[in-house]
């Protein structure tokens, strides 16, 4: 358990995509809580948020692989990295799509409450 809080250390301290996860993180929490979503819509993010982090995990712990395997530039070293990037990208357009389905009544009926909309 200490090796892996010690991971998640390293991903926050190091990667600033992390931060942008974590953000994004908390305004799906508060979204969520706000507009008081269903245990079901719940099982949804949670499944989405999960699946964006252990990617952007996945993909950091193989890019520190990478450059200790390829310290200088080979060109599948670079194809390889850019796939596990294009992991992350495929999860979290994956996650905002979840995230439209999920939220997008929420935010229709409240913008129905509005006088002039």
């Amino acid at each position: 358990m200490r090796h892996a809080i010690a991971g998640i250390r390293y991903l926050l301290r190091d990667q600033h995509n992390a931060w942008l996860h974590a953000l994004a993180t908390i305004l799906v929490l508060a979204s969520g809580f706000y507009f008081h979503v269903t245990p079901s819509e719940w099982l949804a993010l949670t499944l989405a948020i999960t699946m964006v982090w252990t990617a952007e995990a996945l993909n950091t712990a193989f890019e520190y692989l990478c450059d200790v395997i390829s310290p200088e530039f080979h060109p599948l070293v670079k194809k390889s990295k850019d796939i596990a990037a294009g992991a992350v990208l495929m999860s979290a357009i994956g996650a905002a799509a979840i995230g439209f389905i999920i939220f997008l009544p929420h935010v229709k009926s409240l913008l129905q409450l509005l006088p002039g909309i």
